[in-house]
């Protein structure tokens, strides 16, 4: 019998397993549905289907870097245990997971290949509900810093104009982990979007208004405290996570380097958005 796409897209939707093991087994059941869900479930491959409704709040951040530290990568992969977090091989494929996003130049999800996205096998071992969650890639004519955090919780890159690798290593590791610390914004006051600050704005406003403030002073509270948000939200206006009573910015005072831009995946962080 005739196995179509239909056919296995089908056998693929009611069992979770890999579209080429769906096609082996409709093969050896001669096009029998059922009978293909009753091999993979012997073969121990339609076990995702099981898992499938279980919540993934549990999980780790793969890193690749290029080895010239000119590219790197993150991917977010999630799971429902904290024990199945730290299995060596789900870690393993979470790193190999960020190295697919770079080699494929994946923006998605559904922008990366089967092979790449098949969780299919590691659900069967591990025996949890197992999902992709984020991912993220920078390159930079320059250095791109990377740090994940001791317990896979946090990743982060951030991409360095200007910087060589092996002349600023730590610096761009410094600042990667001042991303994971601080969690800012975005990299400088330009960038932040024009609605969130006048929304900021209208609430510094109405706080001096009702602390009984003159409209003229009021204004000037306003700006101080703009400039007060600008150091929360802002990577370079940041107070430096190791020496806090400089900026972020001041690290790379007289250095050429300029910060291009940064991702920061916090585990779970995007499950409702994604």
């Amino acid at each position: 019998m005739a196995i179509t796409a239909a056919m296995v897209k089908d056998l693929r939707e009611q069992t979770g397993a890999g579209m080429m093991d769906c096609k082996k087994a409709l093969v050896e059941a001669d096009g029998d549905i059922e009978q293909a869900v009753v091999y993979l479930r012997e073969k121990g491959l339609a076990k995702a289907a099981k898992k499938a409704g279980r919540a993934t709040s549990e999980g780790t951040v793969g890193l690749w870097v290029a080895d010239d530290g000119a590219s790197a990568a993150l991917a977010e992969l999630l799971c429902e245990t904290d024990f199945a977090a730290k299995n060596e091989e789900f870690v393993a494929f979470a790193k190999k997971l960020a190295a697919d996003v770079a080699k494929e130049k994946a923006e998605s999800v559904d922008s990366l290949s089967d092979a790449a996205k098949d969780l299919t096998p590691l659900v069967s071992k591990i025996g949890e509900n197992l999902q992709i969650g984020r991912l993220a890639t920078l390159s930079v004519d320059g250095l791109v810093g990377s740090y994940v955090h001791a317990n896979g919780k946090i990743g982060v890159l951030v991409a360095l104009k200007g910087a060589k690798a092996g002349e600023h290593d730590q610096l761009a590791k410094d600042i990667a982990m001042q991303v994971a610390a601080a969690n800012p914004l975005c990299v400088c006051s330009d960038q932040v979007p024009q609605d969130k600050l006048d929304k900021e704005k209208e609430i510094y406003k109405a706080q001096a208004m009702e602390e009984g403030k003159p409209e003229q002073i009021a204004e000037k509270i306003v700006l101080g405290r703009i400039n007060k948000y600008y150091k929360e939200v802002c990577l370079l206006d940041q107070p430096f996570i190791k020496e806090d009573k400089k900026a972020v910015k001041d690290l790379l005072s007289g250095t050429g380097i300029t910060i291009e831009g940064f991702a920061r995946l916090a585990l779970g962080e995007g499950c409702s958005e994604d």
